[in-house]
């Protein structure tokens, strides 16, 4: 069986929804402070609780046979771990270290971690590879750091297995159109936008139109989350056949879309016109994040297949279905 930590949130119930249709066994622990009941799949066990609590975790290590743990139950608002840096450290270290200290104990020794491209900072190149150097400049990019250096003496002095995957803007919805992104506050731009062209927005708002770029504004690369959630079930199976034992690997589409081409194809797809804003740059906004994804197609085969018309299409579907999100609010 496999632990989903953080599977009520939005990649972790997509990679629970493909895990269960790739015949595993799941088991999600989500403590629902930012994931929604709803989105759990019902063929997937659920207990909710927090991961840092060490009765829950020696509960579910006990009463299921784990065979390998998945972490998606970060904390992830960039500006919010800037104004209470205190909680990030708290849950994405603390609890993660709690989580893994009783997985040594239970002798579960295969770990995936959900990291992020935060770890890179702003990057002085334009392709990312997992040779960058890492200097996150947030409180949010350095809990993530610490945590895949502590796993590397983890694995040293325990053998733990692990892989940490460093992926870039999660997008998208499953193309059944059941479940997507419901953020609050939101923050992404694709769901932004769509949030706009279905009405629950007025505007959309475009912070700097001067970077150096093509149109002047931030490049990007987008990744579908089934996508992801794919990257993830392939390198669970290389850990569960021991063909890798420690490994980072970026999970990216190699090519970058500015916003104003997202918000172009997003009027594409909708047959809707946005109401645009323009307005001054965000402190700490780089203007190209753009990965390089051969290393994990080198080592596991893995690349992503959907273009960004297909994932603004899969979350247009979600949007139209659920205008208000998931209704366990």
């Amino acid at each position: 069986m496999i632990l989903v930590v953080g599977g009520a949130g939005y990649i972790g119930s997509h990679t629970v929804r493909e895990l269960l249709d790739q015949d595993y066994r799941v088991v999600v622990l989500d403590n629902l402070s930012t994931g929604h009941r709803e989105s759990v799949d019902n063929r997937a066990q659920f207990e909710q609780g927090d991961l840092g609590n060490p009765v829950v975790l020696d509960k579910i290590f006990s009463k299921y046979e784990i065979k390998a743990v998945m972490h998606f139950a970060a904390n992830s608002l960039v500006g919010e771990s800037v104004i209470d840096p205190m909680k990030y450290y708290e849950n994405n270290v603390g609890a993660t270290l709690i989580l893994l200290k009783k997985m040594i104990e239970h002798k579960v020794n295969k770990f995936i971690f959900s990291s992020t491209a935060a770890t890179y900072g702003i990057p002085d190149c334009d392709m990312i590879t997992e040779n960058t150097p890492t200097n996150p400049i947030n409180p949010y990019g350095r809990s993530k750091l610490m945590i895949e250096q502590i796993l590397k003496d983890i694995h040293d002095a325990y053998g733990l297995s692990y892989i940490t995957l460093r992926y870039f803007n999660a997008a998208g919805a499953h193309q059944s159109g059941s479940i997507g992104e419901d953020h609050s506050p939101e923050t992404h731009l694709i769901p932004i936008i769509l949030q706009h062209l279905v009405g629950l927005r007025d505007q959309i708002t475009v912070f700097g139109s001067d970077y150096d770029t093509f149109d002047g504004t931030c490049i990007r690369d987008y990744i579908h989350v089934t996508d992801l959630a794919n990257a993830h079930i392939l390198s669970l199976q290389s850990l569960l056949d021991g063909t890798l034992t420690a490994e980072t690997f970026n999970l990216g589409n190699g090519k970058g879309f500015s916003v104003k081409e997202v918000i172009k194809m997003c009027e594409e797809v909708t047959g809707k016109e946005a109401n645009v804003v323009m307005a001054d740059r965000r402190a700490g906004d780089p203007p190209q994040l753009v990965a390089s994804s051969q290393k994990i197609y080198n080592a596991l085969g893995w690349k992503a297949k959907f273009s960004l018309r297909e994932i603004i299409e899969s979350a247009w579907k979600w949007h139209q279905s659920h205008p208000n999100g998931y209704q366990d609010k």
